[in-house]
Protein backbone atom coordinates (compact mmCIF):
# COMPACT_ATOMS: atom_id res chain seq x y z
CA UNK A 1 0.00 0.00 0.00
CA UNK A 2 1.47 3.61 -1.17
CA UNK A 3 1.55 5.68 1.45
CA UNK A 4 2.94 9.33 1.11
CA UNK A 5 3.30 11.84 4.47
CA UNK A 6 4.08 15.58 3.70
CA UNK A 7 5.25 18.10 6.49
CA UNK A 8 6.54 21.10 6.87
CA UNK A 9 4.12 23.50 6.44
CA UNK A 10 3.20 25.96 8.75
CA UNK A 11 2.81 30.16 9.11
CA UNK A 12 5.23 32.55 7.85
CA UNK A 13 5.17 35.88 7.05
CA UNK A 14 5.88 37.19 3.65
CA UNK A 15 8.81 36.58 2.19
CA UNK A 16 9.76 34.20 4.56
CA UNK A 17 10.77 30.48 3.33
CA UNK A 18 9.64 26.98 4.33
CA UNK A 19 11.09 23.65 3.26
CA UNK A 20 8.11 20.64 2.79
CA UNK A 21 8.90 16.90 3.09
CA UNK A 22 7.02 14.26 1.44
CA UNK A 23 8.23 10.48 2.48
CA UNK A 24 6.89 7.80 0.38
CA UNK A 25 6.24 3.83 1.32
CA UNK A 26 4.91 1.19 -0.60
CA UNK A 27 6.52 2.00 -3.72
CA UNK A 28 10.41 1.49 -5.52
CA UNK A 29 10.70 5.71 -4.85
CA UNK A 30 13.43 6.03 -7.36
CA UNK A 31 11.95 5.22 -10.30
CA UNK A 32 9.11 7.51 -10.01
CA UNK A 33 9.14 10.81 -11.31
CA UNK A 34 7.40 12.96 -8.34
CA UNK A 35 6.00 16.28 -7.34
CA UNK A 36 4.61 18.48 -5.34
CA UNK A 37 1.28 20.11 -6.31
CA UNK A 38 -0.98 22.94 -4.41
CA UNK A 39 -4.58 23.77 -3.53
CA UNK A 40 -5.69 26.88 -2.43
CA UNK A 41 -9.94 27.42 -0.75
CA UNK A 42 -11.90 27.39 -3.45
CA UNK A 43 -9.39 26.60 -6.59
CA UNK A 44 -8.71 23.33 -8.05
CA UNK A 45 -5.36 21.53 -7.46
CA UNK A 46 -2.27 23.05 -9.60
CA UNK A 47 0.94 21.23 -10.01
CA UNK A 48 3.79 23.29 -8.61
CA UNK A 49 6.91 21.39 -9.33
CA UNK A 50 8.35 18.07 -10.97
CA UNK A 51 11.80 16.37 -10.14
CA UNK A 52 12.16 13.22 -12.53
CA UNK A 53 14.50 10.19 -12.19
CA UNK A 54 17.27 11.73 -13.08
CA UNK A 55 17.01 14.89 -11.09
CA UNK A 56 15.86 17.16 -13.73
CA UNK A 57 13.26 19.65 -12.45
CA UNK A 58 10.01 21.35 -13.50
CA UNK A 59 8.30 24.30 -12.44
CA UNK A 60 5.37 26.21 -13.01
CA UNK A 61 5.71 29.88 -14.03
CA UNK A 62 4.64 31.61 -10.57
CA UNK A 63 7.47 29.77 -8.41
CA UNK A 64 10.14 30.05 -10.83
CA UNK A 65 13.43 31.37 -9.07
CA UNK A 66 11.71 30.95 -5.30
CA UNK A 67 11.06 27.25 -5.21
CA UNK A 68 13.57 24.26 -5.36
CA UNK A 69 12.79 20.95 -5.59
CA UNK A 70 15.00 17.64 -4.63
CA UNK A 71 14.65 14.51 -3.70
CA UNK A 72 17.07 11.64 -1.91
CA UNK A 73 16.24 8.65 -2.62
CA UNK A 74 18.01 6.80 0.04
CA UNK A 75 15.32 8.58 2.16
CA UNK A 76 12.66 7.49 0.15
CA UNK A 77 11.85 11.78 0.36
CA UNK A 78 11.55 14.52 -1.84
CA UNK A 79 11.88 18.17 -0.81
CA UNK A 80 10.30 21.55 -1.67
CA UNK A 81 12.43 24.26 -0.30
CA UNK A 82 10.19 28.27 -0.39
CA UNK A 83 11.79 30.72 -0.04
CA UNK A 84 10.34 34.64 -0.80
CA UNK A 85 7.16 33.07 -0.12
CA UNK A 86 4.33 35.38 -1.18
CA UNK A 87 0.25 35.46 0.06
CA UNK A 88 -0.69 34.02 -3.29
CA UNK A 89 1.40 31.02 -2.32
CA UNK A 90 -0.89 30.13 0.73
CA UNK A 91 -2.24 26.62 0.28
CA UNK A 92 -2.38 22.72 0.92
CA UNK A 93 0.19 21.25 -0.66
CA UNK A 94 0.88 17.47 -1.73
CA UNK A 95 3.01 15.48 -3.51
CA UNK A 96 2.41 12.54 -6.06
CA UNK A 97 3.77 11.30 -8.95
CA UNK A 98 4.26 14.18 -11.52
CA UNK A 99 2.00 14.46 -13.99
CA UNK A 100 0.80 10.96 -14.37
CA UNK A 101 -1.69 9.32 -16.02
CA UNK A 102 -2.22 7.43 -12.42
CA UNK A 103 -1.68 8.78 -9.19
CA UNK A 104 -1.18 7.42 -6.00
CA UNK A 105 -3.69 7.90 -3.21
CA UNK A 106 -3.16 11.67 -1.90
CA UNK A 107 -2.42 12.32 1.20
CA UNK A 108 -3.15 14.34 4.03
CA UNK A 109 -1.18 17.57 2.85
CA UNK A 110 0.26 20.28 4.50
CA UNK A 111 -0.90 23.36 5.11
CA UNK A 112 1.34 26.28 3.81
CA UNK A 113 -0.03 29.99 5.12
CA UNK A 114 1.74 33.16 3.90
CA UNK A 115 0.79 35.84 6.06
CA UNK A 116 1.73 39.15 7.78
Amino acid sequence: QVQLVESGGGLVQPGGSLRLSCTASGIIFSTHNLGWYRQAPGKQREAVAGITTSSNTNYTDSVKGRFTISRDNTKNTVYLQMNSLKPEDTAVYYCNRWRAGRYFQWGQGTQVTVSS
